[in-house]
């Protein structure tokens, strides 16, 4: 089961990251997770939150540019190893990871991590043979 990640595109000055975070924080949006790639010049903003809809209007209605993108969340031991358990399932199963990140908050005794799959679909069918738990989109909204 597929996540919905927000990805705004920032130009790379004092206060963009400010003010995307205001905006959302004002308006009763929580972040659950986010990474920021940078460039020279813009940086994007990957975020996960409760309220999906509603950030992406407040952010385009106020001139960000924001897309959506399925992104999968995944329960990983949190242990030392515990990555590299679940990296081991999807090297062995020839599954591509184009990036991932952390959750900043436990939903359990586990890590949660969000990955972006070049074959989603494909991703997932191998996380369910492997009994590796997916966290929906109504577990992120609960967190």
């Amino acid at each position: 089961m597929k996540i919905t990640q927000i990805s705004v595109f920032l130009e790379n000055r004092k206060g963009r990251l400010y003010d995307v975070c205001t905006l959302l924080g004002d308006h009763g949006v929580n972040i659950r997770a986010l990474t920021i790639a940078e460039t020279e010049s813009f940086g994007v903003l990957r975020i996960v939150v409760d309220k999906c809809d509603a950030a992406v209007k407040l952010l385009r209605d106020n001139g960000f540019v924001a897309n959506f993108t399925d992104v999968v969340a995944v329960e990983v031991p949190d242990r030392p190893g515990g990555l590299a358990a679940v990296l081991k399932v999807f090297a062995e199963n020839d599954v591509n990871v184009e990036y991932m990140y952390g959750f900043v908050e436990k939903h359990s005794d586990k890590a949660l991590l969000v990955f972006r799959f070049e074959d989603a679909e494909a991703a997932q069918q191998v996380l369910a043979r492997h009994s590796i738990s997916i966290i929906t989109s109504k577990e992120i909204e609960g967190l």
